[in-house]
C-alpha cells in the first residue's frame, strides 16, 4: 500500500475543554478553557514497537514519516511501504509503518540499535544509544539563493497567522515551511517543537518532494540541535526562530551548511552561521 493512502481512523482533535478557576484581582470564577491535547503515539515497525512519541494528535502519519527520516530509518519516500493506524489500538494512538522491501532481519537490526523509551515532547533524541549515533553522514548543504532582511522579519507574523490551534489554547509550538519568496507552504502545530518539524518534513517526504533545497524552516520556539538536524536531513538550508539557538545547534548548523537565524523579532534578528544567505532588502 502507498503511504499516501494509508488506512485507519482519524485521531482526536488538537485541544479539549477543561474546567478552570479564573482569578482576576480579588475575583474568582469557575469557567471552561481549552487545553492543547498531549497523548502518546506509538510508532511500530512491521508490527513491532519502535518508539513512543508524546505529541498533539493530528498529522500522525506525517509525524511518523518525518521521525523515521530524521532517525535515518528511511532515506526517501521509496523506503515507505505503508503507514496505517492499528485498528485494535486505543483511539488512533498507534501507527504501524511497513518499510518497502523491508526484511525481517533488517527490521530486527533497526530495533536492536535503539532503546525503546518514551520520547517526550521536548526531546527528539531520547531513543539514541550513543552520542556517536547522533551524527548524520551527509555532505554540507549548498545554497544558491538568498532571502532579504524584510523577508526574514516577516516570518513570525506569517507563521503566527496560521496557528489555528494556538488561537484556541495558547499552548502549542509551530513549524512552518516557506518558499524562498516567503510564501508559507506547509505548517504544523504540536506540543513539541521537533514534532511540528517532523510533521512538516514528513508531509513533504510522503509527497516525494525532498530534498527541500529551495525552502526555509521557521519555528516558534528556541532552536535546538535536533531541529537543525531534522532540517539538515531534509535538505533545508535556512532555519529561523523567534528565540535562541543552543550552542550545539550553532555548531551543527556551521558544519552542515545551514544558515541559522534567531531572535527574529520586529525588524531585528541574529544570524549565527552562513550569513551570506541573508541579503539586504531588494
Amino acid at each position: 500500500m502507498d503511504a499516501k493512502t494509508a488506512k485507519g481512523s482519524s485521531p482526536p482533535q488538537g485541544f479539549r475543554p477543561v474546567d478552570v478557576t479564573r482569578v482576576r484581582s480579588r475575583d474568582r470564577t469557575a469557567g471552561v478553557d481549552r487545553a492543547a491535547t498531549e497523548e502518546p503515539l506509538e510508532v511500530r515497525l512491521h508490527g513491532q514497537p519502535f518508539a513512543v512519541i508524546m505529541r498533539t494528535p493530528g498529522a500522525d502519519r506525517e509525524l511518523a514519516a518525518g521521525f523515521l527520516l530524521s532517525e535515518r530509518v528511511v532515506r526517501s519516500a521509496d523506503d515507505l511501504g505503508a503507514i496505517e493506524y492499528c485498528a485494535d489500538a486505543d483511539a488512533g494512538n498507534v501507527v504501524d509503518v511497513t518499510l518497502a522491501n523491508g526484511s525481517a532481519d533488517a527490521v530486527a537490526r533497526i530495533l536492536a540499535d535503539r532503546r525503546r523509551v518514551t520520547t517526550n515532547s521536548s526531546c527528539g533524541l531520547c531513543g539514541r544509544l550513543t552520542i556517536e549515533s547522533l551524527r548524520v553522514d551527509l555532505p554540507a548543504l549548498a545554497c544558491t539563493w538568498t532571502i532579504d532582511r524584510g523577508g526574514v522579519a516577516a516570518l513570525p507574523d506569517r507563521l503566527r497567522a496560521a496557528q489555528n490551534i494556538f488561537d484556541e489554547t495558547g499552548g502549542l509550538h509551530a513549524a512552518g515551511l516557506f518558499t524562498t519568496e516567503g510564501r508559507l507552504e506547509a505548517v504544523a502545530e504540536d506540543v513539541g517543537r521537533h514534532n511540528a518539524v517532523d510533521k512538516v518534513v514528513g508531509r513533504m517526504l510522503m509527497q516525494e518532494r525532498l530534498p527541500l533545497s529551495n525552502h526555509l524552516l521557521f519555528v516558534s520556539g528556541r532552536t535546538s540541535y535536533e531541529i537543525v538536524q531534522k532540517a539538515f536531513v531534509a535538505g533545508i538550508p535556512v532555519v529561523g526562530s523567534v528565540s535562541a539557538p543552543s550552542s550545539l545547534a550553532i555548531d551543527l548548523a556551521r558544519e552542515a551548511g545551514v544558515t541559522l537565524v534567531g531572535f527574529v523579532r520586529g525588524d531585528s534578528f541574529n544570524i549565527y552561521t552562513h550569513p551570506e544567505r541573508v541579503g539586504a532588502d531588494r
